[in-house]
């Protein structure tokens, strides 16, 4: 971390090395003569101090759920098995940051267990910070000095009584329980503005660091169009199977955007041995590669980006999102290999439900494109040659020297938090999350843009109902990851043998019969259906006008039509 050219610190008792600035030695080293110290790995709790005992939460750092919790031997980080999706191990067990040796730092903000109090958010301090008194008090190697949010109090604690405090964290403050007091939301609102100012500074530095070191991005090999790896195929249809348009090669502008082409309305490529426009053909961009010319910059907080060098018109293609093409078990093994690495970069794509485009070492400008809320670009998926492409198509007109952008629509694995630093007025403030002020009904785009988030805690925003909605029965119960779906459920009555890991939906939004999204459900149970099976499934209830299955409405069947009627009024 920092200035690479800073000198080591090297621990006498050992081999752990830091740099010798307080960006990077660990809250709790003793500092010694010569270029030495004694790191909080050695730590001994004394016996009979209770803020010396080790103390684990009560909840999955992935899904915030209780239950039977597998618990870090050397942090308060506890989770699901499941949720980790690993074998249960053999005695002791660390979480992959105690592992990797991340330790606490000045001016880290952390949640701290003190005594009987509850979790509270406090900032390490240095200790030229930290009053006399405080100074004077017992205390050894590994411990390190905190300052109370709110309360403004200092202690000495160590890593197996805090973790770290997240973005988001306390932005609901006005949603805490009735316990909370005036001086604990108060503690709320400072850790969140002090939160935000420390990750402002930083930014800063790791901008100014990176411009120094950082002159070209990332190497990875150029390529043109998808490459299949392993399993993976590339369909290439019949040219008897390719459809024809009714262009002509005597039009103003065949198969243009402003034609009626019919292939470019079904977002079909034309083939160039099939289409009767010939060479005049306008539906080619694919094919030909007509991408906009645009070039990779350095952005002030996002990394890399892609802007225009051009204006771009709305409509226009800007390029191809390409890279190498792989299956679902080979995307998940990269993601694991990933997270063994401390790899937190991905530029994986979904182009079907058995195939990933991951431009990550193979691709082109397009892996640059960072997200926004508020894109100017969308992702549109083609039909080329009988096979899926990912285009990149303009939004609205673009000026010069843009950034270009497009919302990724994640699909966040390990049920993590990213935040989002789009800066656009209706940011969401997350990766993932539904944009301020969108409707609920907006359709999402096709291609999902997937990433790797560390497994962190992700905060409850919404009430859960106490029973099972198959059976109505209590219990340990698992909950639905969908936004705004309050459903619980036991595994027994999903005909689960565990509990599912990851964020998991329940069967509510997909159809019954052909698992596509649901647009219509029973209110008394999980049935659901799409459009296109609802028929003869559900109907309105002559009781109290909700929607039933042919099971829970006691006054029989309306026709259909009423419903559909119903339906087209939402």
């Amino acid at each position: 971390i920092g200035n690479f050219a800073c000198r080591l610190l090297k621990c006498v008792r050992c081999p752990v090395a830091y740099h010798a600035n307080d960006n990077c030695i660990a809250a709790g080293s003793l500092m010694l003569a010569n270029n030495s110290f004694l790191c909080p790995n050695h730590f001994a709790p004394r016996k009979g101090c209770k803020n010396h005992e080790h103390i684990n939460v009560s909840w999955c750092f992935v899904c915030s759920e209780g239950g039977s919790l597998l618990c870090c031997e050397s942090c308060p980080a506890a989770f699901h098995q499941e949720c980790l999706n690993i074998e249960m191990p053999q005695g002791s067990w660390f979480c992959n940051d105690c592992k990797a040796g991340k330790r606490p730092r000045i001016k880290d903000i952390l949640w701290v267990k003190w005594a009987r109090y509850r979790w509270w958010p406090a900032e390490v301090c240095l200790t030229k910070d930290v009053p006399n008194n405080i100074m004077r008090m017992k205390h050894d190697v590994g411990e390190f000095p905190v300052q109370f949010f709110g309360s403004k109090d200092f202690v000495w604690t160590y890593q197996a009584r805090v973790f770290p405090y997240m973005e988001g964290d306390t932005h609901n403050i006005e949603k805490m329980g009735k316990g909370a007091d005036v001086v604990y939301k108060s503690a709320l609102t400072e850790a969140a503005e002090r939160f935000k100012a420390l990750q402002a500074e930083k930014e800063i530095k790791q901008l100014q660091e990176v411009r120094k070191n950082d002159k070209k991005p990332p190497p990875y090999k150029q390529i043109k169009v998808n490459k299949p790896i392993g399993k993976v195929q590339i369909i290439t249809a019949d040219l008897s199977e390719i459809p024809r348009c009714n262009c002509k090669a005597s039009d103003e502008n065949p198969c243009g955007p402003d034609s009626e082409c019919i292939n470019r309305m079904l977002l079909y490529e034309c083939h160039p041995q099939v289409c009767v426009a010939g060479e005049k053909c306008q539906n080619q961009a694919f094919t030909k590669r007509e991408y906009t010319q645009v070039e990779i910059f350095r952005t002030l907080s996002r990394g890399w980006g892609l802007r225009s060098v051009s204006d771009i018109k709305k409509g226009a293609f800007v390029s191809e999102y390409v890279g190498e093409m792989i299956d679902e078990e080979e995307c998940r093994a990269r993601i694991r290999h990933a997270q063994e690495n401390d790899i937190c970069n991905f530029y994986m794509l979904t182009l079907d439900k058995d195939r990933v485009i991951d431009a990550g070492p193979k691709g082109n400008e397009a892996r640059f494109m960072n997200h926004c809320c508020q894109p100017n670009c969308e992702t549109q998926k083609w039909t080329v040659n009988g096979d899926t492409r990912v285009g990149l198509f303009a939004l609205q007109d673009i000026p010069k020297g843009v950034e270009l952008t497009f919302n990724y629509n994640l699909e966040c694995l390990g049920n993590g938090k990213t935040v989002c630093k789009c800066g656009a007025p209706n940011c969401s403030g997350f990766l993932g999350v539904r944009p301020k002020n969108q409707p609920s009904a907006e359709k999402q785009k096709d291609g999902r843009k997937r990433v790797y988030m560390k497994k962190k805690r992700q905060e409850v925003k919404k009430e859960r109902e106490d029973d099972c909605f198959s059976c109505g029965d209590g219990g340990q119960l698992v909950s639905c990851k969908k936004p705004g779906c309050p459903k619980v459920y036991h595994a027994d009555c999903l005909n689960l043998a565990k509990r599912p890991a990851g964020r998991w939906e329940c069967p509510r939004h997909q159809c019954d019969i052909c698992g596509k999204e649901a647009s219509s459900y029973c209110e008394m149970c999980p049935s659901s259906y799409c459009k296109e099976h609802c028929e003869g499934m559900l109907f309105i209830s002559k009781l109290d006008g909700t929607l039933s299955c042919s099971e829970h409405d006691p006054c029989g069947p309306d026709p259909l039509e009423q419903l559909k009627a119903l339906l087209n009024l939402k």
